[in-house]
């Protein structure tokens, strides 16, 4: 007995060469996917250690009573054992007692062309850091604004 061709059983060599293009295929986008989710968490994992870099800094800022140390800024040494450089400028604004701090941070390893130096602003009421006479003319000049306001 001879056996027909269509009693054979089995793919073709094109069928077999479409379905393993189709699985290569699939198999770089899982694999592209993978990678994205990897480089996800790892720039997760940067931003959570650069805010507790931050918020280290700002507890050494506000801790500090004396203007000329934080302008001094200073070394702090980070929970991984590495250093950051901080420094701090201090300017006073139209309302007494009230100052912007702008700091800037350098992590010690950061050399040259792959310097990371930070910058962060943050608003500070610190009596103990004003001028008496300046703080009370700029007293002065909001007791005046209001008391303008209240008239008209």
């Amino acid at each position: 007995m001879k056996r027909t061709s269509a009693s054979r059983r089995g793919f073709t060599l094109v069928e077999v060469l479409i379905s393993l293009a189709i699985f290569a295929l699939a198999a770089v986008v899982l694999a592209v996917s993978y990678l994205n989710i990897l480089g996800g968490y790892q720039a997760v994992g940067q931003r959570q250690q650069s805010e507790e870099e931050w918020k280290l800094i700002r507890s050494v800022v506000l801790s500090e009573s004396d203007r000329t140390k934080v302008e001094a800024g200073g070394q702090l040494q980070l929970p991984d054992n590495s250093n950051v450089q901080w420094k701090a400028t201090i300017e006073s604004t139209n309302v007494a007692d009230l100052f912007t701090v702008t700091i800037q941070s350098q992590p010690e390893f950061a050399t040259g062309n792959e310097s990371r130096v930070q910058e962060q602003k943050i608003m500070l009421l610190r009596p103990s850091w004003s001028d008496p006479v300046e703080r009370n003319q700029l007293r002065a000049a909001s007791q005046e604004k209001l008391f303008k306001d209240r008239q008209q």
